[in-house]
């Protein structure tokens, strides 16, 4: 006769990590995402628009901090998604 499982959290065959797990992992990834990508384009547009205006060169400046802002979102993004699904495949 198996126990009850306590706290919530299903049983998983095979030694599977509980639902709950990646529920909170994907939470995670949201989270992490969200703000990896958000900080450097705000970043970028304000030292941008900064940059701009000091040497009086209007949109130059900006599409350059923009352009970095993305190329670099983009490696750091694929960085964190590998480490992710390591995560993800993780098994007890």
């Amino acid at each position: 006769m198996e126990r009850p499982v306590q706290g919530g959290e299903q049983k998983r065959p095979s030694g599977k990590l509980p639902d709950r797990y990646y529920v909170t992992l994907a939470l995670r990834i949201a989270a992490d995402f969200g703000v990896s990508i958000a900080v450097p384009a705000v970043a970028a547009t304000f030292l941008g628009t900064w940059l701009d205006k000091r040497f009086g060169t209007d949109p130059l400046f900006l599409i350059v901090c923009l352009a970095a802002a993305f190329t670099l979102t983009a490696l750091w993004l694929y960085k964190k998604a590998k480490k992710y699904a390591v995560m993800y495949n993780k098994e007890v």
